[in-house]
């Protein structure tokens, strides 16, 4: 096995000697060029997001939002092999023919119970549902930047393979997990994602593992006054299994964060409910550690049940591996977006945005500041989400960006950020994420040594480690937001 690694590292060696290795000055004209083709398509971008933005469909039901991106990569040459990994709404869109393959990653679900107009005030769209994530900007800057590197490859620039990934549901529901647990990213050598925020930085900071179950008690109804010795009570399930989770948090590392919402307590006070659930997030920058924690979260519940005379079963809903960081690709990453540069806003915007930071309740950043690129900073710490790019993180050398789609300060699931947007700020920021994707795409086809670089820092990061998704091998949960 070892003697057939080396062969196969030596003849992609040679085939990297092989290439000629471009002029600096090639390097920026095809990035100009990319940047160029993709702010001319702007407009349609810009009413892309929107519609999909208007759409707001919850995690694995973005039926509307994920044609309309198949569509266009159509439209524009790739081959879309759409309902991958037992996923109706999740796709792999291909251009071009052998190495390097590179992938661009692609959201487009919205959040449950955020709905927002583009006011720069709380306001009701009246809906179910609302991009305050930005995930309708992400998946429009991934389809821009792989269509603009379809398009050198076409010109034969260079060689190679790009692939657009739609990835559903990445709020709660862990769609890339079953993309990775598919095997579909094996043949990928490097991928590449972004994230709307409220600044433009390269991501350096890794994301918390999580596991995330729906909690269901079962017990049996009775009249509450008339026969409550008769009933055992669902509810009462759930609220002994939380308050046993809460006194555990003295007892767990403090870097852990444990969320949950009761998803269903009954139906009227005085029917001892039948049936209740409760839905939990467990997290922590270790993948041991949640599911160590996750454990005892599991028993809190089934402690609970006992004490209850119900019965409890749960569902795991989601579970996602911390976030690796590649210090090669994020170096190259760094560069392209210190060229590209930040969000201008016209006099409108900047008044629009002090509107909004108006409403945040605590000193916020410079508006201007959304002109600019943070320095590269790798944190020391995991951040305080999670994100399903940290089971892509696993199987491939993975980089990305957070662009400033948000006015600075605004906080994600907020309304603030659905509002933000649905405006040209949400629209400025997703073409500084698509142009620097594009361009880190261009370095890599270009100089396939970094892909090497990235890959060995990638075999050092991984060790020994035998990946295996956290949620095991349950089928894709695509009824969760039900």
């Amino acid at each position: 096995m070892r003697l057939f690694f080396l062969l196969l590292t030596s003849v992609y060696s040679l085939a990297v000697i092989a290439q000629r290795k471009p002029t600096s000055a090639k390097d920026d004209q095809l990035k100009t060029q990319s940047s160029t083709s993709i702010q001319s398509n702007y407009d349609q971008y810009k009413s892309m997001a929107f519609q999909i933005w208007d759409y707001a469909e919850v995690g694995y039901k973005e039926v509307k939002s994920s044609a309309l991106l198949q569509q266009t990569l159509k439209d524009n040459g790739f081959t879309v092999e759409t309902g991958v990994a037992g996923i109706p709404t999740a796709f792999v869109a291909t251009y071009g023919s052998g190495s390097p393959v590179i992938a661009i990653l692609a959201e487009f679900d919205a959040l449950p119970g955020l709905s927002q107009t583009t006011a720069p005030e709380k306001t009701s769209a009246g809906k179910d549902a609302g991009h305050a994530c930005g995930h309708h900007l992400f998946g429009v800057a991934s389809v821009a930047s792989g269509i603009a590197i379809k398009k050198l490859i076409e010109e034969k620039k260079f060689s190679g393979t790009i692939k657009v990934f739609g990835c559903p549901a990445e709020e709660g529901g862990s769609g890339k997990v079953y993309l990775v647990r598919a095997g579909l990213f094996k043949d990928v050598d490097v991928a590449i994602h972004w994230h709307p925020g409220n600044e433009n930085a390269i991501t350096m900071t890794s994301a918390l593992a999580n596991m995330s179950a729906k909690f269901r008690f079962r017990g049996i109804s009775a009249h509450a006054a008339a026969s409550p010795e008769r009933g055992r009570s669902a509810l009462d399930g759930v609220e002994a299994m939380n308050n046993m989770v809460n006194m555990m948090r003295e007892h767990i590392p403090q870097e852990t964060r444990i969320h949950y919402v009761i998803t269903n307590g009954g139906k009227a006070p005085n029917v001892i409910p039948d049936f209740a659930e409760v839905y939990y997030y467990v997290r922590h920058p270790k993948r041991d550690q949640v599911q160590s924690i996750f454990n005892r979260v599991v028993n809190a519940a089934n402690g609970a049940a006992l004490g209850t005379d119900t019965k409890m079963e749960f569902e795991m809903i989601g579970g996602t591996h911390d976030l690796l960081l590649n210090k090669t690709l994020a170096a190259v990453m760094q560069k392209n977006l210190d060229k590209i540069g930040g969000v201008k806003y016209t006099a409108a915007e900047v008044e629009y945005g002090k509107k909004i930071q108006a409403s945040f309740g605590f000193p916020a950043p410079s508006v201007a500041d959304a002109g600019t690129v943070k320095p590269l900073k790798i944190e020391a710490d995991a951040g305080g989400g999670s994100t399903d790019v940290g089971d892509v993180s696993y199987a491939v050398p993975t980089v990305g960006l957070r662009s400033a789609t948000w006015v600075p300060g605004t906080a994600a699931h907020s309304w603030q950020a659905v509002a933000c947007g649905g405006t040209e700020i949400g629209t400025k920021g997703m073409m500084v994420a698509a142009k620097t994707m594009a361009s880190t795409a261009i370095d890599l086809f270009l100089h396939p040594e970094l892909i090497i670089k990235a890959k060995e820092e990638f075999k050092q990061q991984v060790g020994n480690y035998q990946y295996k998704a956290l949620l095991g091998d349950r089928n894709p949960a695509l009824n969760y937001r039900d």
